[in-house]
C-alpha cells in the first residue's frame, strides 16, 4: 500500500488493500461541518484477542454475541468509526468520511461537545498495553496524509483526550513520537507526548 486517496464520496481507493463494510452506524454531519479532527482509538474483541470478525461485526451490526461470554455487554451498542486498521496493516472502512460515524461518545475538544459531529474516527486493532504494529504505524503514514488532502483536519487526538476519565485509548502504547514524525503531523496540532 504505497498511496491511498478519497473518491468524491469519502471512500477510500484503491482497494487493493482496502475494504468497504458499510455501516448502518452513522448519520449525516451537521449542515457546514467539515471533519476538522481526526480521534484514533484502539479495538479487539474480546479484548486483547486479534485477527477475528467481531470488530467488523459489531461495526455493521451482525455481532454474535454467543461467540464469548465477555461479548453479551455489548448487545444493542450502535457503534461504528471511518476507519479500521488491523494489525496486518489492512484497513477496512464502515463509514464514508463525508459522514458522521459513531465512534467518540460523549467528548470534547477545545470546548466544542459532540466531536462525531466534526472528526474523523480511526480503529486501531490493539489494546492500550501492547504496542502497536510497524504495519500499522506504516498505514497510518498513508492514511492520515490521505486524509488531510481531503478534508481540513488541523488536529489529532487519542479518544482518551476527548473523553478523559471515560476513555483510555489508545493509551500508552501508543507512539505519539513515531506517528508525528510518519505522518508529517506538526507537534503542535498533537497531544503532548
Amino acid at each position: 500500500m504505497n498511496t491511498l486517496t478519497l473518491d468524491q464520496h469519502g471512500w477510500l481507493k484503491p482497494r487493493r488493500r482496502v475494504t468497504h463494510q458499510p455501516s448502518p452506524n452513522h448519520d449525516a454531519r451537521p449542515p457546514g461541518d467539515e471533519p476538522t479532527l481526526l480521534v484514533l482509538h484502539n479495538i479487539s474483541l474480546p479484548p486483547g484477542i486479534f485477527g477475528g470478525t467481531e470488530v467488523a461485526d459489531l461495526f455493521t451490526n451482525r455481532l454474535d454475541y454467543s461467540r464469548h461470554p465477555w461479548l453479551e455487554r455489548l448487545r444493542g451498542l450502535r457503534v461504528s468509526a471511518h476507519f479500521f486498521v488491523r494489525r496486518d496493516g489492512s484497513i477496512i472502512q464502515f463509514v464514508p468520511t463525508t459522514l458522521r460515524a459513531w465512534h467518540a461518545g460523549v467528548s470534547c475538544f477545545e470546548g466544542r461537545e459532540r466531536c462525531n459531529d466534526f472528526s474523523i474516527g480511526i480503529e486501531l486493532e490493539g489494546t492500550d498495553t501492547l504496542p502497536y504494529t510497524n504495519d500499522q504505524y506504516d498505514t497510518l503514514a498513508i492514511l492520515a496524509p490521505a486524509l488531510r488532502a481531503r478534508h481540513p483536519l488541523r488536529a489529532v487526538r487519542g479518544h482518551e483526550h476527548i473523553a478523559p476519565g471515560r476513555k483510555t485509548d489508545p493509551g500508552p502504547a501508543f507512539d505519539w513520537h513515531r506517528f508525528g514524525r510518519d505522518t508529517g503531523w506538526a507537534r503542535r496540532l498533537m497531544p503532548a507526548y
